[in-house]
């Protein structure tokens, strides 16, 4: 089941009195190629051209025409495109007031309709695709040490929120999803989005993938996330991938896909649920350690030089150190080897957030 298909159960199953006043109609998303959108838009033009020629012909008796009296089909014609482009020559003029009151009521609104329909045309598809690809040129010459977020559903958009929470640059972050509505909630954050399929090299080259701080991977579907892995990593073997998977089963495809961390939400809520178990306050130290605004913030960092030969309890940092990665292995803070550290290894410490500071955290 996808993430959106979760969130729409939560909603339905939670949030009945809501839905009663605002009602959401189902809608599908057209993908109309570029030239389908512009023979439409031309076709709607020529048609209201076709309207007002008509009208013109018919009431023909009350246009005069001062060349040779006579207005044929093919006047009809060029007054209708002279009064159409607003020209006006005045060699045909309406001299009824019938067909003044046609000019005025019927075919200025018409032509109004058109002006919009070519300007709206030329903006689409010359000055806004332009200014489009420029911007995005522009953005992509400065995307480095980014991180990349490939879906936007509920994993990826809370990620999104908790780095900006943690002091990640807004423009730093690049969010890829195919739901323009998802896009657009992203956009609000000041992020930088892309709507495309994150499976195609073309739009991991686009962010420029191999250039990456970190790829956080949440597409709703196993076996679309393990996908994206599988590409991502062609095109970038060094940058770290973070995915999220629901399946105990694809845990194992996911790293043997190339991700560095494989998180299991079904798995983690266990852990919480049977944490609070044993223990009223578990569940909300460990909700504390995840997220920037508890008291307490869980990291992980490389030793410092002053810390090489210390113990793992007398970080420089203040933190408390839990444990350390020496290449593939985890040493925890109650082993020998922790009591001296060594250059490259990694630390996973707690330390105090402001808010721990402010209100003095006794944990």
């Amino acid at each position: 089941m996808s993430e959106n298909s979760s969130k729409a159960i939560v909603e339905t199953s939670g949030g009945k009195r809501s839905k009663h006043r605002r009602f959401r109609p189902l809608r599908r998303a057209v993908k109309l190629p570029v030239w389908g959108d512009l023979s439409i838009r031309i076709g709607l033009a020529v048609l209201l051209i076709g309207i007002v020629v008509a009208i013109h012909w018919l009431d023909r008796d009350g246009l005069a025409d001062s060349v040779d009296g006579e207005v044929s089909f093919l006047d009809v014609v060029y007054f209708t495109m002279i009064s159409i482009t607003t020209t006006g020559f005045g060699d045909i003029t309406p001299v009824t007031e019938r067909a003044r009151l046609v000019e005025s009521v019927i075919v200025t609104p018409i032509r109004f309709a058109v002006f919009f329909i070519f300007v709206g045309t030329a903006y689409n598809f010359i000055i806004k695709r332009s200014w489009e690809k420029f911007r995005m040129s522009r953005i992509q010459e400065k995307l480095s040490d980014h991180i990349v977020v490939l879906g936007f559903g509920v994993s990826g958009s809370e990620s999104v929120n908790e780095l900006i929470e943690r002091g990640m640059d807004p423009s730093n972050i690049v969010v890829v999803d195919p739901g323009e509505d998802r896009l657009r909630e992203a956009e609000r954050l000041g992020v930088n989005v892309m709507a495309a399929d994150a499976t195609r090299d073309d739009t991991l080259r686009a962010v420029r993938i191999h250039e990456a701080q970190s790829v956080l991977v949440s597409a709703g579907r196993d076996d679309t996330s393990i996908l994206i892995v599988l590409t991502v990593r062609h095109l970038a073997p060094s940058v770290p991938i973070s995915v999220v998977v629901r399946a105990d089963d694809n845990e194992l495809l996911a790293r043997q896909a190339g991700a560095n961390n494989v998180i299991n939400p079904v798995r983690f809520t266990g852990l919480l649920l049977a944490g609070s178990a044993n223990g009223a306050h578990i569940a909300d130290y460990l909700a504390d350690l995840a997220s920037v605004t508890g008291r307490v913030q869980l990291i992980e960092r490389v030793v410092t030089e002053d810390e090489c030969g210390c113990s793992i309890h007398d970080l420089s940092s203040g933190g408390r150190g839990l444990r350390i990665y020496r290449g593939d292995r985890a040493i925890g803070f109650w082993e020998e080897e922790c009591k001296n550290l060594q250059p490259g290894d990694v630390i996973v410490e707690i330390v105090p957030t402001e808010n721990g500071d402010s209100q003095g955290d006794g944990h």
